[in-house]
């Protein structure tokens, strides 16, 4: 929940960003993704914007699956990272250890994990789930007055 807070009060933050914010938060995107120099500086604050509170957003409401959430917020950091990787300063020469300014970007690694774990959740209870309508089906298959695990006939249990 944390994250999903953290994220979308970034998110209302730019959609009120001012002209010397937008243009700040633009010139270090397009400098990692030159495709945005296309975008105006304004239209990209408000995009991101939008962006982080749609994010926010899914990590916040309970509606809002651990799959989708997680999905949302592994892309979402994946594209972070990618502006720690191609920003140059963010790391030290040589490695992915960041510098002082990169500090900030580094621990976004901590978001793709989260996002990692919620989509990794959705799938082991997806799962779990199917387990259990199998097991509840194959019991009812069987009969409430029969005990699980007893055979009804003198046949000796077939070895696959």
């Amino acid at each position: 929940m944390a994250a999903g807070a953290f994220i979308l009060s970034s998110g209302l933050g730019k959609l009120q960003a001012d002209e010397e914010s937008a243009g700040t938060i633009h010139e270090m995107a397009k400098s990692a993704y030159p495709v945005l120099e296309q975008v105006p500086p304004d239209g990209f604050a408000k995009g991101l914007g939008m962006a982080e509170c749609a994010v926010g957003g899914a990590l916040l409401l309970p509606l809002v699956g651990d799959g989708l959430a997680g999905l949302s917020l592994t892309a979402f950091a994946g594209g972070l990272l990618g502006l720690y990787v191609k920003t140059p300063g963010l790391r030290r020469e040589g490695g992915v250890r960041p510098t002082q300014q990169g500090t900030a970007f580094a621990k976004d690694i901590w978001l793709l994990g989260i996002g990692l774990s919620l989509m990794g959740h959705s799938v082991g209870a997806r799962r779990q789930s199917r387990k259990m309508e199998k097991a509840r089906s194959t019991r009812a298959g069987r009969g409430a007055d029969r005990p699980v695990g007893r055979r009804s006939s003198s046949k000796a249990p077939r070895v696959a």
